[in-house]
């Protein structure tokens, strides 16, 4: 399936600046090594920029998929745009992820339908603050699978 998630009209304001670049920075050399992040299981999302080509560290929070896969939310605190890493997964849905002082080779898929609702009915349960950006915004949070590749 394709990442096809359209931005919003409404939401949140977006985190962004010279200081969110800095705190994602600092997150992301101590979620590698292995970490928690805002209280769930995080990992360091290896993306290339888009445009840039530039490799771009993202620290995430991680949901454990029924098949083993890792799903991550790209909800931006329901802002009404996609984070960044988004498109860049859409790009290149081919990464690397660091987690817990090792990198591992994934594949990125926007889950949708019935695999959608699975999933996010999980991780809502897992994690309400979820919903409650859902609830922010008027587009739907992507969900995205990551699996593992060979």
């Amino acid at each position: 399936m394709s990442f096809d998630a359209m931005a919003g009209t409404r939401g949140a304001r977006q985190p962004k600046g010279r200081v969110m670049r800095w705190m994602n920075a600092l997150m992301a050399r101590r979620i590698g090594r292995g970490s928690k992040f805002m209280g769930f299981d995080a990992l360091v999302l290896r993306t290339i920029g888009r445009k840039s080509g530039e490799e771009r560290r993202t620290p995430v929070g991680w949901f454990p998929g029924a098949d083993g896969s890792r799903l991550i939310v790209a909800s931006a605190a329901g802002a009404p745009k996609n984070p960044a890493w988004y498109y860049n997964l859409a790009a290149n849905p081919e990464v690397l992820i660091d987690i817990d002082g090792t990198t591992i080779a994934v594949r990125a898929e926007q889950l949708h339908g019935a695999e959608r609702a699975e999933a996010w009915e999980r991780i809502t349960a897992a994690a309400p603050r979820f919903a409650e950006y859902q609830v922010k915004t008027d587009r739907e949070l992507p969900v995205i699978k990551l699996t593992e590749r060979h």
